[in-house]
């Protein structure tokens, strides 16, 4: 009797570790995931941004992040096989989280520019964008140089920041800086600074959304162009050299192109 109970308790054991074996997730870590044919894993990165920067980056009415980065880094992606898991975390979160390795990949319309460069690495370019002014309608400025005693507002250490401390000085009170650019204009609209700084794309998109506000925008060659590119931590050599190649790949077949509507190089 006992060794039939034995032989019984032995068969359920067996049974019951085929049971886990098959109800096991099909993941490998957590920084990849496993295919579904042929069980190869993917690497997955963790893409940290800011998600009211359209139309590189925007929430769609599910709450997914939808843009021109997110259809250029799934291009790069496919092209390097992995995958990439988007955070909408916040502009200043986006430079930090990086720092700190938890995220691996800054992607929201970020300009490279040597201040940065000393903090983090950056890939190739892969936009053209410059600075705009916008004001209402009926503003009399003309030109930055006309900013220079003005209110100005801007997003937070963005480039259009950097711009305004170069013209006013970095202590100036007359800038004012927020989380996100469409609060900057709206700032404006409200009448409580006289112009907001801001990169072309963006602004266009937000008139493009608004055409009822009475918006004139000012372009000026004092600002420099400038260029996107992809962040990711200083010395991650490994997912720099990824992601330069996919990008380089998409600027060659035509991907790239296809996605911004812009010929670049």
């Amino acid at each position: 009797m006992k060794r039939n109970l034995s032989m019984l308790l032995m068969i359920v054991a067996a049974f019951a570790l085929v049971l886990a074996g098959c109800g096991a997730k099909d993941k490998t870590s957590s920084g990849s995931v496993a295919s579904e044919e042929g069980g190869n894993s993917k690497k997955v990165y963790k893409v940290g941004t800011e998600a009211t920067f359209a139309p590189f980056e925007s929430l769609d009415d599910k709450g997914k992040v939808v843009g021109l980065d997110v259809d250029i880094l799934q291009a790069i992606a496919d092209e390097m096989d992995f995958e990439v898991e988007w955070q909408n975390i916040g502009w200043e979160p986006v430079f930090q989280t990086i720092k700190n390795g938890e995220t691996d990949i800054g992607a929201a319309g970020i300009s490279v520019n040597k201040e940065r460069k000393e903090t983090f690495d950056f890939t190739e370019p892969y936009y053209e964008s410059q600075l705009l002014i916008v004001v209402k309608e009926d503003s009399k400025i003309k030109s930055l140089a006309d900013l220079k005693d003005k209110k100005i507002s801007v997003q937070i250490n963005a480039t259009g920041h950097q711009a305004a401390k170069k013209l006013q000085g970095a202590s100036s009170p007359n800038i004012m800086a927020f989380e996100n650019q469409p609060v900057a204009i709206k700032e404006m609209l409200n009448g409580n600074v006289d112009a907001t700084i801001g990169d072309n794309a963006v602004i266009y998109e937000y008139i493009k959304a608004h055409p009822k506000e009475k918006l004139k925008v000012i372009e000026d060659d004092a600002f420099e162009k400038e260029y996107y590119g992809f962040m990711v931590q200083k010395g991650n050599t490994e997912l720099l050299n990824k992601l330069n190649e996919g990008l380089k790949k998409i600027k060659e077949n035509g991907k790239l192109k296809e996605i911004t509507g812009k010929d670049f190089k």
